[in-house]
């Protein structure tokens, strides 16, 4: 199985925003020398706790600062951009680190409302906003019919070796659009809390490879920690696990250490909300991760995106070793 990674750049609350971008930079280069295929840059606005609003920049900061693993971001959330300016950005990405850029696509905001409507210029977004997908990929591939006002222009450089795209998504229709255009998808089991067959059987069904040479590519991005105990792989992940609390009850949502997390004065229902989602979670000893991978390997799946959220730097580094040795 292929391992990857999709760094979401989480500040955690004794740590500035340069500083976590610095450690991006780090990551990716122990990515590297790891074997990891990937790694990926989410897009998040107006939030304190990500450091990540704009990756196309962090794509081309990061492949500056590596040489051989593919850099991409995970993804443009591509609602609030016109398709002709993500496909140049791309293209010229691509050109200054051939077959090494990847274009994930999410159809999701990336943020609240407001700030979603100020990335639209104060205008409230409309349905078409949220499928440019078709119109990104004919700006790439230089694809529009001839009797479209848009055949008259290509999306320049021109003749490089396109960026590899991707589709994020969490459902079934979205693994049969990923098909139906031949590209690459990218399933988000840590929304979904699991990875149904179903997914992967419709993505592969429905695959219409635009080259002969052209074969299907599926991950699936999971939040996981790894220690040396399933006790203390989930001491550390208690910090994002009161993240994703204090964000979905509008709470300040800075990133606590693990002691302050594990002390917050949690309610009994607000303790099974967090029951709950730890089926988002993949968390437990190096040995115990491994083995649930290689279980979603038999389902079909062919490269896991890890997401490891971490207050502190060494074990969240650690986590990624760790796995790299049992899987790779």
């Amino acid at each position: 199985m292929k391992l990857s990674i999709l760094d979401q750049l989480t500040v955690p609350k004794n740590q500035s925003a340069s500083d976590t971008l610095q450690e991006a930079k780090e990551l990716a280069q122990l990515a590297e020398k790891l074997g990891y295929t990937r790694i990926w840059y989410a897009e998040h606005h107006g939030s304190d706790a990500f450091a990540s609003a704009t990756p196309e920049i962090l794509v081309a900061h990061i492949a500056s600062a590596t040489e051989k693993i593919r850099v991409g971001a995970g993804g443009v959330m591509t609602m609030h951009y016109a398709p002709f300016k993500v496909a140049e950005t791309f293209k010229t990405l691509a050109a200054l680190y051939p077959d090494r850029i990847d274009l994930g696509m999410g159809r999701s905001p990336g943020g609240s409302p407001l700030t979603t409507l100020a990335l639209n210029n104060g205008q409230p977004p409309q349905l078409d906003q949220f499928d440019k997908l078709p119109e990104i990929l004919l700006f790439l591939r230089e694809e529009f019919p001839e009797d479209h006002l848009y055949s008259k222009i290509s999306a320049v450089p021109r003749e490089v070796l396109l960026p590899q795209p991707w589709l994020l998504g969490a459902s079934k229709e979205s693994a049969r659009s990923a098909g139906e255009y031949g590209i690459n998808f990218s399933f988000a089991q840590f929304i979904h809390g699991h990875l149904p067959k179903e997914v992967l059987s419709a993505y592969y069904k429905h695959f219409r490879p635009v080259t002969e040479q052209q074969e299907p590519q599926v991950s699936a991005a999971y939040f996981t920690f790894a220690a040396d105990t399933k006790e203390e792989a989930e001491y550390h992940a208690a910090s994002f696990e009161h993240y994703i609390f204090a964000t979905e009850h509008g709470l300040p949502n800075k990133f606590l250490s693990p002691e302050e997390a594990l002390a917050f004065p949690y309610s009994e229902m607000d303790k099974l909300v967090l029951e709950q989602n730890k089926q988002r979670f993949v968390i437990g000893s190096s040995q115990e991760v491994a083995e649930f991978f290689h279980q979603q390997e038999e389902l079909g799946l062919t490269e896991a995106m890890l997401i490891t959220p971490g207050y502190d730097k060494q074990t969240r580094f650690q986590s990624f070793e760790r796995l790299a040795k049992e899987l790779l």
